[in-house]
């Protein structure tokens, strides 16, 4: 019994990465239609999203105003990916701090920040972070399929913009992108 336990957690863990690779092809491939997006209303409907995943946790949502940018409708996943991994990595506080907001860039960009307080990493290898099958993190501290940041990172980049990670093991992440300033 136990060994098909582990064959069906093994096969649904197997459906799971394909279609995160599946999502990472489109996203070269898909027809951009840029349009001005609130990234107020965007947020919001993010961490709606993710509500199951919070549920019984003591969040603290640190949300600045943000302004509008230029963007598509991909753009939510790069957005709902770094809010849903400021959810898992703080898993193990207490009380977890996850904070949006935008800082100064280029006066045609806009600079995004996710930031929380979860476990971190080592900022020496954040570059490593946005390649495929790239993790800090051993698969049983964290559930995931080492595609997220990657698809975020290809559909910032094809959106004109950046992204780029800062951390410190044991003391949170923050994850910026840059889109077009609307």
């Amino acid at each position: 019994m136990q060994m098909l336990t582990h064959i069906i957690e093994a096969s649904a863990q197997m459906t799971q990465l394909i279609q995160a690779l599946l999502a990472f092809a489109r996203t070269s491939r898909t027809e951009m239609h840029f349009g001005e997006v609130d990234l107020n209303i965007l947020v919001d409907q993010v961490i709606g999203e993710l509500h199951s995943d919070t549920r019984g946790r003591i969040i603290e949502w640190r949300r600045n105003p943000c302004p509008k940018c230029m963007a598509t409708r991909s753009c939510c996943t790069s957005v709902g990916h770094l809010l849903s991994n400021a959810v898992k990595y703080t898993r193990p506080r207490d009380e977890a701090v996850i904070e949006i907001g935008t800082r100064e860039g280029r006066s045609d960009e806009v600079v995004i920040f996710v930031r929380d307080n979860g476990v971190g990493f080592d900022s020496r290898f954040a570059g490593k972070l946005f390649g495929v099958f790239q993790r800090m993190h051993r698969a049983d501290e964290f559930e995931g399929t080492g595609i997220g940041l990657a698809n975020a990172q290809r559909i910032v980049t094809r959106h004109g913009g950046t992204i780029w990670a800062d951390a410190a093991p044991g003391s949170g992440a923050a994850f910026y992108f840059s889109l077009p300033r609307s």
